[in-house]
């Protein structure tokens, strides 16, 4: 029998854990039941919690639902606990960009590839991304070119380097994840690279780097020598 968590001992409530102890010392499925409130009669929130987070898997499971109707299929959930969910993965998204672009410049392919790791490693889809940099290489503004399928964002030069015209960008940096989680770059990966690098030559906008995010992974082009 699955005990309701105010049958718990005090201690180990999600709520009055994180009172005692910090957030930082509670489990993914502890975090999540505090945002879901309230259970049902046949199963407690912690217990929910504990499903949705199977697997050690709290983002990739939780990544997939990207529309409150969608996740609010799932049974326990409803409108309203999805779009408190959605809302926290949303703002956890938006902190993790956030401290990214606060950091002074991007000096590495491990820089480009953190700065954007929080937006695209769970994405559904192939996203395809240009980060926009002034002549000490600082952010001045990132920008979606595409969005593709399970495999695939068909992109242009053209497209990528439009708006590094309009900011007068010094050099640009380009990202793209693979939904397989596997950030090994296939042949049209790399041959966009190859189109990118000749347009920056020509533009005098030139490309630093082509990074492939992956779960937690990534892979630069410039680290491998491939620019």
């Amino acid at each position: 029998m699955t005990l309701t968590i105010k049958e718990l001992n005090y201690e180990d409530r999600p709520r009055e854990k994180l009172y005692a102890k910090g957030a930082t010392e509670l489990t993914d499925s502890e975090l999540i039941a505090i945002l879901l409130r309230t259970g049902t009669r046949e199963r407690s929130a912690l217990r929910i919690a504990e499903e949705l987070t199977a697997g050690g898997g709290l983002v990739r499971n939780l990544a997939r639902y990207q529309r409150v109707e969608e996740f609010a299929s799932v049974k326990g959930i409803g409108k309203v606990k999805a779009a408190t969910i959605l809302a926290a993965l949303e703002l956890g998204r938006r902190v993790a960009c956030a401290s990214a672009i606060e950091k002074e410049h991007i000096t590495s392919p491990r820089d480009g590839a953190q700065y954007l790791m929080g937006k695209l490693r769970n994405e559904n889809h192939e996203k395809f991304y240009v980060v926009l940099l002034d002549t000490k290489n600082k952010v001045l503004e990132q920008k979606q070119i595409a969005e593709g399928s399970l495999t695939c964002a068909v992109v242009h030069p053209r497209e990528v380097y439009a708006p590094a015209v309009l900011r007068h960008a010094a050099a640009i940096l380009v990202a793209h994840n693979h939904p397989s989680g596997d950030p090994r770059p296939s042949e049209e990966d790399r041959e966009l690279t190859r189109a990118l690098v000749r347009t920056g030559e020509i533009m005098g906008i030139p490309l630093l780097d082509h990074v492939v995010i992956g779960d937690g992974r990534y892979y630069s082009f410039k680290e491998h020598h491939e620019l």
